[in-house]
């Protein structure tokens, strides 16, 4: 198939780094780049757990913070949804995409800093949603740097190491917040509230402490435009953005994935959210359920890069139908036998076990099968279907417990979603068992 721009071009083969085999340790600009999930991940765990707290403390005693929580959520992943196709595009010219990494990072930074002022609750969460979309617009490319750090065979590998690493990493930090906000009183005479603003310093700290060896090693191999073509490049940004539609729409394995990942992640992101609402209806306290958390964190750890080398070994697809089929499990079982505290905490362990595993493997199969130097334009759209998959899932379980009056069956009604993804991915034709056979 043509391309759509007389402006493409890639690095010479010379620039690609070393690729050793799948098996083999990480190397250094692999670790590098697997730093950073550790420093991101302290954000997104201390937004989990500890911010929704924060700001339900600021607001009226009437304030409603599910609604406003909702409200943020949705917001701040409309604005990515929005950004990112087009930023993509823009970021493929050489050197761009560093750039644009940097702009959201350092935003999130920032705002993550912010978010300890003394705001009263709409400007604190106004805040959140700036950080927010620094996290989630840095995450766009840096799920792309993938492509430039490592080849196809060792994509599982390195991803997995990511998200697991990121896990474990994250703990780091949260449980010296965590100790700071309940310790931090009686050790330090600090009010609560102070010990929980220096929580937002310490994570935007380790935050740009794990980011460093990336910004300081990172080097863009693929791209599709030199800087002497930027200015022609950026001009012809719309066109595109519409050539990579186009050809998403032209290539049935790719947008068969696309829709697959759609609803199972979906499945996946409905069942976090949902679980911590299950616990504080089993009447668990918020202790127990920080700890849950912590728990979940850990196995996923292990897990995630148990995953990655069984992808190795079975192939990157059979892994990801086995983790939705086993969600569907994870569905059943919380639907119909999770009533007391213990089998929460055994809904927390299969959660970890199989959330790093889904996530790793799908980012890393999603670079496996885009063109290279049109990576950051095909991750903005991968970024789409990820955060916009963050609502129906819980309208769907909203919805049918509404209809219905049984809690149990509203969250039954998540197996809808895996088993519509558990059709696609069968039907679609594996793109890397093609090549491999054609090698």
């Amino acid at each position: 198939m043509s391309e759509s721009t007389t402006n493409t071009s890639v690095a010479p083969a010379s620039a690609t780094p070393a690729a050793p085999g799948a098996s083999a340790k990480l190397t250094k600009r692999e670790k590098q780049w697997i730093v950073y999930d550790v420093g991101n991940s302290a954000f997104v765990l201390l937004s989990t757990a500890v911010v929704p707290i924060y700001a339900k403390s600021l607001m009226p005693a009437d304030g409603n913070i599910v609604s406003a929580w909702g409200f943020a959520q949705t917001i701040a992943s409309l604005v990515i949804a929005l950004l990112m196709p087009l930023l993509g595009s823009i970021a493929d010219v050489q050197g761009m995409k560093i750039k644009f990494f940097l702009g959201f990072f350092g935003t999130g930074v920032v705002m993550c800093c912010a978010m300890a002022l003394p705001l009263t609750w709409l400007p604190f969460l106004i805040v959140y949603v700036l950080a927010t979309i620094g996290l989630n617009g840095s995450l766009t490319f840096y799920d792309s740097m993938l492509i430039d750090t490592t080849d196809n065979d060792r994509m599982d590998k390195v991803s997995s190491h990511g998200y697991g690493w990121g896990y474990v990493g994250s703990t780091v930090p949260f449980i010296v917040c965590i100790a700071l906000i309940f310790g931090g009183p009686a050790l330090f005479d600090w009010s609560t509230v102070a010990c929980t603003r220096a929580s937002f310093v310490i994570t935007a700290v380790w935050w740009v402490a794990f980011t460093i060896p990336l910004l300081t090693s990172y080097r863009q191999v693929h791209y599709r435009a030199t800087r002497e073509h930027a200015r022609e490049a950026i001009h012809g940004t719309f066109t595109e953005l519409h050539g990579t539609l186009g050809k998403l729409v032209g290539n049935k394995p790719l947008w068969m994935f696309m829709i697959a990942f759609f609803f199972y992640i979906d499945a996946v992101n409905t069942v976090i959210s949902m679980s911590t609402s299950y616990g504080t209806q089993l009447g668990i306290d918020s202790t127990q359920l920080v700890v849950a958390l912590l728990v979940t964190q850990f196995v996923a750890f292990p897990c995630a890069i148990l995953y990655g080398r069984l992808a190795g070994r079975f192939g990157c697809k059979p892994m990801i139908m086995a983790a939705v089929v086993a969600y569907m499990c994870i569905v059943f079982f919380a639907a119909f036998f999770l009533r007391s505290a213990v089998q929460f905490w055994i809904l927390a362990i299969l959660v970890g076990m199989f959330q790093g595993g889904i996530q790793a493997l799908s980012r890393s199969y999603y670079g496996k099968i885009i063109p290279k130097e049109h990576a950051n334009e095909y991750y903005g759209l991968y970024d789409i279907f990820g955060k916009t998959a963050s609502i129906l899932g819980t309208f769907l379980v909203a919805t049918t417990t509404s209809l219905t009056g049984n809690a149990s069956l509203g969250v039954l009604s998540i197996a809808i979603l895996l088993v519509v993804a558990l059709v696609f991915l069968t039907l679609q034709q594996d793109p890397t068992k093609k090549t491999a056979v054609t090698d």
